[in-house]
């Protein structure tokens, strides 16, 4: 369309090079062998309908591409985050750390949250492809915006044609006043001046129809294209809002583990002993109080050496117990504390369950109520 416009500008300078070049009376005036302007009004418009699909197109065309990439990319990334989460299972599987499992529960819980963060990703690059690009793409190439650029093509060619046909009329009319009266002059004037109108018939039958079939697909373009960037912001939106929900429970469950270790006094600072006690094999603690009833071995409650001495102590800390010979408690509970470890771990009764638990979570009461006596 852009030729058109240039050709247009062209035929019209030499239009104007041949009326004054003959003269303006009755046969040379510019009204009488121009297109009308309703004609031109509607050739602009047809221009601009032209134009705005044609930048409409190539905008659905960028997006589309930018979306194949992103598809690729994305692929891979969720590829990548599979392995992780893959990597991250079979370390909390395979794992044979003996101190304390929090960073097997750890992986367990990140390889949980990247596999969930990698179907939110798959999901994601599926809407790209079938709610987004695939629409997009079948705007691009459809049939009603290539028929309408056709009929607005052929528009085109014959308002060149017909601006081409009225200055030939033009220089017929000239020639005619030259030599008024020659038969000949005048045949050929009205054999052009008939082909123009018909011409300017046809253009203006094919102008009205062109120009509905470009505003038809335009408003389409406009408002297909503006759902689909809805489509996928909101795809996108929901995505993250996932993610951040994941990685949420994520820090708050790894979070747990790492208070978990820091609460244990024998897991607080790299120098400390071993977090369970163990005895001379290095094997951990006895698995129930029966096996360890009748041992002679305890510590005093600040002491350095073990114990059979028996006493009253206070929870002042809850404890959950990681495996069969620890016993769980909740802050507020009386153990009979029966044996302590120079590890710092004591063994001890409560609520008819024994165990052990971290010596440094209770607190050692010469002075108990009856009551909490009959608790314990």
């Amino acid at each position: 369309m852009e030729a058109f416009r240039k050709f247009r500008d062209q035929v019209a300078r030499q239009q104007q090079a041949v009326l004054k070049q003959f003269g303006g009376g009755s046969f040379g005036s510019s009204e009488s062998i121009s297109l009308d302007e309703a004609e031109l009004r509607q050739h602009h418009r047809i221009e601009k309908l032209y134009t705005s699909t044609r930048s409409c197109k190539h905008f659905q065309r960028d997006v589309v591409r930018g979306l194949e990439g992103y598809i690729v990319t994305g692929s891979k990334q969720v590829e990548i985050g599979n392995k992780m989460a893959e990597d991250s299972r079979k370390y909390g599987t395979e794992n044979t750390c003996t101190s304390f499992n929090s960073l097997t529960k750890a992986a367990f819980s990140f390889s949980r949250a990247r596999t969930q963060m990698a179907k939110e990703h798959e999901h994601l690059l599926r809407v790209y492809g079938t709610q987004v690009a695939e629409p997009l793409r079948a705007l691009i190439l459809g049939a009603p915006l290539e028929d309408a650029r056709h009929l607005a093509q052929r528009y085109g060619r014959l308002h060149q044609e017909a601006e081409a046909q009225a200055i030939e009329v033009s220089k017929r009319r000239a020639k005619a006043k030259e030599v008024p009266g020659n038969i000949d002059n005048i045949s050929k004037l009205e054999a052009a001046e008939t082909k123009l109108e018909d011409l300017k018939s046809n253009m203006k039958v094919l102008g009205k129809e062109a120009a509905s079939a470009m505003l038809s697909v335009e408003v389409q373009q406009q408002k297909q294209t503006l759902l689909r960037l809805i489509a996928m912001v909101e795809a996108e939106r929901i995505y993250h809002q996932r993610i951040v929900q994941i990685l949420e429970q994520l820090e708050g469950e790894m979070v747990f583990e790492r208070q978990r270790v820091e609460a244990s006094p024998s897991l607080a600072s790299p120098n400390r002993a071993s977090p369970r006690p163990v005895i001379e094999n290095q094997m951990p603690p006895p698995p129930s109080y029966e096996e360890v009833n009748g041992i002679s071995s305890s510590a005093a409650i600040d002491g350095s050496s073990d114990s059979m001495e028996f006493f009253l102590g206070e929870a002042m800390h809850s404890f959950r117990a990681e495996s069969d010979v620890e016993l769980n408690l909740s802050a507020g509970d009386y153990i009979v504390v029966r044996k302590v470890s120079g590890t710092g771990w004591a063994e001890g009764e409560c609520r008819g369950k024994a165990g052990w638990f971290p010596l440094a979570h209770i607190e050692r009461r010469e002075r108990v109520l009856a009551s909490k006596i009959l608790k314990v």
